[in-house]
């Protein structure tokens, strides 16, 4: 179906599938990887939602498929907030976020589409910031907007509200942890309403959700992936600032972070970045300079058209008992990278990815970052 967009790109395509698609990146324990295995081995969801009750019977699992009754609802939701659910392997998802692991399978999006298609940096910090990384922040947030960066940020208090309030004219995109259209922090509504109406707010979670202490890591993935790079501007150690810049650097970003006092611990995250690599920012023509060597490669052109493809799977594939036990011999409770086990069981990797996938679904696998299983 199509829907009248307001966008700034036309009319916005909803698939044809999209319930099935919902219902299946809503049912319980199916997570982004899985959902990109299912949809590769089983050519699309409504297939995937018909084969998952057997396969989760073989380990003796109940599987509760997520109701349709409840993704219609989603849909007509979000319809009436002005929102959009970007799919993940549709044109308009954001095409740098789609070639990440962990790409969610569907976001809701509030405001101007079209900042997905230019490049963003990412801007984050520290709740309690100084008077001064505020400001900086802020003036590092107009002077990137004006050399036509979209600023990306959480929506968090300190550094993200300055870099969102300063960008807000030119391009900003705030990724918040809970529903589209709920604001957090609470006080941060009137600035949430503005980047709504000026800018993009992207969620994945569903319309209405309270976020809730795991969607923030989630939210952070999402901030990194949309962005060519991310700067963190104060932040402790274990913030979720540095959690952010890790996932950048995880992903081949590139990261920068502002240098403090060594007597201020809201300096501590930035200054660790910098002694482990991180690019040092003292301006954004520091920022402009440590981008420009990226923006002639292909993954960080931030054209939709050049969406990058779903993994190649292969085939769906009869379960082979071999394969299992080969598997089932080199799995322990110890994450180990699935290109090992391709490795060491010599297997094809579409038959040692479809073993997986069935082990997980039957509760017997667990998913791990950087794309390591385990048992349990």
């Amino acid at each position: 179906m199509s829907l009248p967009g307001d966008a700034g790109k036309g009319t916005f395509i909803v698939p044809a599938d999209a319930v099935s698609r919902l219902r299946l990146i809503r049912t319980d324990s199916i997570g982004p990887v899985t959902y990109r295995q299912l949809i590769a081995r089983f050519g699309d969801a409504e297939t995937a939602l018909k084969a998952l009750p057997d396969l989760a019977r073989r380990g003796n699992r109940q599987l509760a498929l997520h109701p349709e009754s409840e993704a219609l609802a989603e849909l007509e939701t979000a319809a009436t907030l002005g929102a959009h659910l970007l799919f993940l392997g549709t044109p308009d998802y954001p095409a740098l976020l789609s070639g990440t692991e962990t790409a969610p399978p569907v976001l809701n999006a509030r405001g101007d589409l079209a900042l997905l298609d230019r490049p963003a940096v990412a801007i984050v910090g520290a709740r309690n910031a100084s008077a001064a990384g505020t400001r900086f922040a802020r003036q590092l947030a107009l002077d990137l907007a004006e050399a036509d960066y979209v600023v990306v940020s959480g929506l968090a208090r300190g550094i993200d509200a300055a870099a969102h309030a300063a960008a807000l004219e030119r391009g900003t995109i705030a990724v918040v942890a809970g529903g589209v259209d709920v604001p957090y922090p609470p006080d941060h509504a009137d600035l949430m309403a503005r980047i709504a109406e000026q800018g993009l707010v992207i969620a994945e979670q569903p319309p209405g959700i309270e976020p809730q202490a795991r969607h923030f890591p989630r939210r952070n993935r999402i901030i990194a992936g949309l962005s060519a790079g991310t700067i963190v501007v104060e932040g402790a150690p274990k913030s979720g600032s540095l959690i952010t810049a890790r996932i950048a650097a995880d992903l081949g970003r590139e990261v920068m972070a502002v240098p403090g006092s060594p007597l201020d611990p809201r300096a501590q995250g930035c200054n660790l970045l910098i002694r482990e690599g991180a690019t040092l920012i003292q301006t954004a023509a520091d920022v402009l300079e440590a981008l420009s060597t990226l923006s002639g490669q292909p993954a960080l052109r931030f054209n939709a058209a050049e969406l990058l493809p779903l993994p190649d799977y292969g085939p769906a594939l009869t379960p082979d008992p071999a394969a299992r036990a080969a598997l089932l011999a080199l799995l322990s409770p110890t994450p180990a990278p699935i290109d090992d086990l391709i490795r060491l069981t010599k297997l094809p990797p579409a038959q040692v990815a479809s073993v997986l996938l069935d082990l997980e679904l039957e509760g017997a696998l667990t998913r791990h970052a950087g794309a390591r299983v385990a048992l349990g």
